[in-house]
């Protein structure tokens, strides 16, 4: 067989186009490998929502061509978000890559790289009604699958190249969702995530999101059912209901802000106000008390001063996210912002930056340090980084927590009590188990009080 080596850039979507495209060429002969040198095909699959990730991306693929100067015949590709974003001058500053192909052109894959043309060949066309349905990605081992509920977005964010390099908004069929993850549950994947831009505003005809995730959560061996990243302005009462009242739907949600101002709100269309946003977020805490909330933060957004971002400070003070993404604005070209002139210096978006940073990593430790003391459920899912002996997993509230863990596996539900805890990690002593994976499966899901 063929050597496909991938290597992702990017959110959790570039993983699972990751496996889709290994999924896509499988047919065709091709296998994944280890490493560059052993490939007959060298792919880079990026994301072009940071400017830091872009150079990144041109940096490694001046590494990786010295595996296509080594090895006559090695296809080198750059796929996904960046691909399309950059489709007109990436060439010029890569002129050794062999192909160019955007997220809706992936199908395109087994043709281009069986290609001997001298020439780049590029493929970046947007199809509205490319979902991919009919492909099953060659998803990777562990015990959490990704999985495509949405492609593309209609929000236009005025800061945002989704639409641009994703397309417009479509759902692939519920029908075809279910089956994938009752296939998934039967290779023994135990935690669901599924994924979308505007993930909650999912819809099959008479199917909602919420009812994709009740739906979901009756397939018998899947534990966990998560979903990234729902807009606040699709957060419907029936979904907070459903993660209220299903045990197996994590009472965990990325709840992306950007920015606590209205007038910055205003500027990047992102259709709520902050108390509106903070109503949500109290309904949602009402109906799921032991919620955990994580976001999006962006700093240095064209026209934003200092009160602007002391109004974001303080807001996720009040608010004690478990934990953030925090990132200083990266003009992105294309979009509606990119026009506007810079109004923050780099320097002074650091210093913000710096001190949201500093604001998160102590609330997210004391979040943490709360739970000591008390039990959490986690899922294994390896060895931990470091201690040898120990295993590592997720909570409900997907909260890394280490433990030693002689003789326990992946996919095992465990019950951790928290002896200590850090800004990012719980540390704990598994109780005594009372018989196999399953058992304790089952005596832990069937009821509300399982939970953390």
């Amino acid at each position: 067989m063929k050597k496909v080596y991938v290597e992702t850039y990017g959110c959790q979507m570039n993983i699972a186009d990751t496996e889709l495209l290994l999924g896509i060429l499988a047919p065709y002969g091709f296998s994944p490998a280890a490493t560059p040198a052993e490939a007959d095909v060298i792919m880079i699959n990026t994301c072009a929502i940071r400017e830091h990730a872009e150079d990144r991306v041109l940096g490694r693929l001046g590494d990786l061509g010295r595996y296509k100067a080594r090895k006559p015949g090695t296809r080198l590709g750059l796929v996904g978000c960046m691909a399309q974003h950059h489709r007109r001058g990436i060439l010029e500053k890569a002129p050794f890559l062999d192909f160019v192909v955007g997220p809706d052109a992936y199908r395109q894959l087994p043709r281009l790289v069986a290609s001997d043309a001298d020439d780049p060949l590029v493929e970046v066309r947007l199809d509205r009604g490319e979902t991919y349905a009919d492909v099953t990605p060659a998803h990777g081992e562990g015990v959490r699958a990704w999985v495509t509920a949405m492609r593309g977005c209609d929000r236009f964010c005025t800061f945002c190249v989704v639409p641009l390099v994703r397309g417009r908004e479509r759902s692939v069929p519920a029908g075809v969702l279910l089956s994938q993850v009752r296939a998934l549950a039967e290779e023994g994947y135990r935690e669901v995530v599924y994924l979308g831009q505007t993930v909650n505003a999912y819809r099959d005809a008479d199917v909602d999101f919420a009812e994709l995730l009740l739906r979901t959560s009756r397939i018998e061996g899947v534990e966990r059912v998560r979903f990234t990243s729902p807009h606040p302005a699709d957060m419907s009462d029936r979904l907070i209901g459903l993660m209220a009242t299903c045990e197996k739907v994590c009472p965990y949600v990325h709840l992306p802000l950007q920015s606590a101002s209205n007038r910055i709100l205003d500027r990047m269309a992102r259709g709520y106000t902050v108390e509106q946003y903070g109503a949500l977020v109290e309904r949602m805490r009402r109906a799921i008390p032991d919620l955990a909330l994580s976001t999006d933060v962006i700093v240095g957004f064209p026209g934003e001063d200092e009160e602007d971002f002391r109004a974001t400070h303080r807001f996720m003070a009040e608010i004690g996210y478990d934990h953030a993404f925090m990132f200083r604005y990266s003009a992105r070209e294309g979009t509606r912002a990119y026009a506007w002139p810079e109004t923050v210096s780099e320097e002074e978006k650091g210093r913000r930056l710096r001190e949201i940073v500093e604001l998160q990593e102590r609330t997210s430790a004391r979040i943490n340090r709360a739970l000591v003391g008390g039990s959490v459920q986690v899922l294994v899912e390896g060895p931990a980084r470091r201690q040898k002996g120990w295993v590592a997993g997720k909570t409900r509230q997907f909260k890394t927590a280490v433990f030693p863990g002689e003789g326990i596996a992946p996919g095992e539900l465990v019950t951790v009590r928290v002896d200590s805890a850090t800004a990012h990690t719980l540390i704990g002593e598994a109780a005594p188990r009372r018989g196999s994976a399953s058992s304790e499966r089952s005596a832990a899901s069937p009821a509300r009080e399982g939970r953390q």
